[in-house]
C-alpha cells in the first residue's frame, strides 16, 4: 500500500485570541487532484504553510510522506509548493531565479531549462521577473515547485492572474501531474475551476474540515432529487405540478425547480395539460452551490444588505 503524499493530523494553532486551527485534520492521496478550499480565515494558507515547516503548531503533525519538511535532506526533491507568487527577486530574469535554487538543491542546471518549457516560459526565461505579471509569476512559480520532479505539489491559488488560456493550460497541468501519480493539493477560491478538476475536496470553515469527499459525491448530494423545468408559461406549469404534490420554486425568468417527483413525472403532468416546456432534466448542482450550502456558517466576513 502506497504512503499517503500528506497526513495533516489534529492542527491546533493560537495567534494570541485568535484560533487559526482547531483540529484540522486531512489526506491528500497519490494520484489525485485535492481541492483545498473555504471561506478567508478558515486557515488554508496556515496549514499549507504548517505542512512546509513555515509555521508552528501547539498541537498535531503534517506529515511530507510520513515525514515532517524539517527532516527532509533535499525538500524540493520531495514537495514542490507555491505559496506566493511575489515571493522572487524583482531584477534577476526567471532562468536566473530558477537557477540560483536549483544550485541550492543540488539539482543540474539541465533540469532548469525542463521546467521552464513546461511551464510555458521558454519565450520569457531571460526577462527580469519584477516585469512579469501575475499570471507569468504564477507559471514561474509553477516551474520552481518542479525543479526537483518531487511526488507532491502544493499550490495557493494558482488559478489567480491567469487568462483563458492560462487557465485552460492549468486545468490540463493538474490533471497531467495525478495522470503522473503525484499527489497534488490545490488552494483556490474559484469554485467553477475546481469542479472542473479537483478529485477530491478538503472543505474547512473556522480552522477545521468541514466536509472531506470526492467532488462527484459532493455535488450529487447537493443536487438532490430536484428537477429543472425551462417553460415561457411558468405559472400555469407551476399551478398544476403543485397540485400533483410537487414543490415548486422560481428559480429565474421562466424556469422552476421542482422537488417531490421525478423529471420523467413531470413530462408526463405537462403534457397531459398542454403546458409547453423546453426543458425537463435533473437538477445539476454547481460546486459553488454545493461549497455555499456546507460553509454558509463558517463565514467570517459577510455583507449586509441595505
Amino acid at each position: 500500500m502506497s504512503v499517503p503524499g500528506i497526513v495533516v493530523a489534529g492542527l491546533r494553532k493560537r495567534y494570541g485570541a485568535t484560533r487559526a486551527l482547531d483540529g484540522m485534520s486531512f489526506t491528500v492521496h497519490p494520484g489525485l487532484v485535492t481541492g483545498f478550499v473555504g471561506p478567508n480565515g478558515a486557515g488554508k494558507s496556515t496549514t499549507m504553510r504548517v505542512i512546509l515547516g513555515l509555521d508552528a503548531v501547539d498541537e498535531g503533525t503534517a506529515l511530507i510522506e510520513g515525514k515532517p519538511y524539517h527532516s527532509l535532506r533535499h525538500p524540493l526533491n520531495h514537495v514542490g509548493s507555491l505559496l506566493d507568487a511575489a515571493a522572487l527577486h524583482p531584477s534577476r530574469s526567471a532562468r536566473n531565479h530558477l537557477l540560483w535554487l536549483a544550485h541550492s538543491q543540488g539539482l543540474a542546471a539541465g533540469r532548469v531549462d525542463q521546467v521552464i518549457e513546461q511551464a510555458g516560459l521558454t519565450s520569457a526565461a531571460r526577462r527580469k521577473a519584477g516585469g512579469y505579471s501575475l499570471g507569468m509569476r504564477q507559471r514561474l512559480g509553477i516551474a520552481a515547485a518542479l525543479l526537483g520532479d518531487p511526488p507532491i505539489i502544493m499550490l495557493d491559488e494558482p488559478f489567480n492572474g491567469m487568462d483563458p488560456e492560462g487557465i485552460i493550460w492549468m486545468r490540463g497541468f493538474l490533471r497531467d501531474l495525478a495522470a503522473r501519480g503525484r499527489a497534488v493539493l490545490v488552494s483556490s477560491h474559484l469554485m467553477s475551476e475546481l469542479q472542473d478538476t479537483a478529485d477530491q475536496l478538503v472543505i474547512v470553515g473556522r480552522g477545521a474540515v468541514i466536509a472531506d469527499t470526492s467532488t462527484r459525491a459532493l455535488l450529487a448530494a447537493a443536487s438532490g432529487d430536484r428537477v429543472t423545468l425551462r417553460t415561457p408559461v411558468p405559472a400555469e406549469a407551476a399551478r398544476v405540478l403543485t397540485g400533483a404534490g410537487a414543490e415548486v420554486c422560481a428559480a429565474g425568468s421562466g424556469v422552476l425547480t421542482i422537488k417531490g417527483i421525478t423529471s420523467e413525472r413531470a413530462v408526463v403532468l405537462l403534457t397531459e395539460h398542454a403546458i409547453a416546456f423546453t426543458e425537463v432534466s435533473a437538477h445539476r448542482a454547481t460546486l459553488e452551490e454545493a461549497y455555499l450550502g456546507l460553509t454558509g456558517d463558517a463565514v467570517e466576513f459577510r455583507a449586509v444588505a441595505r
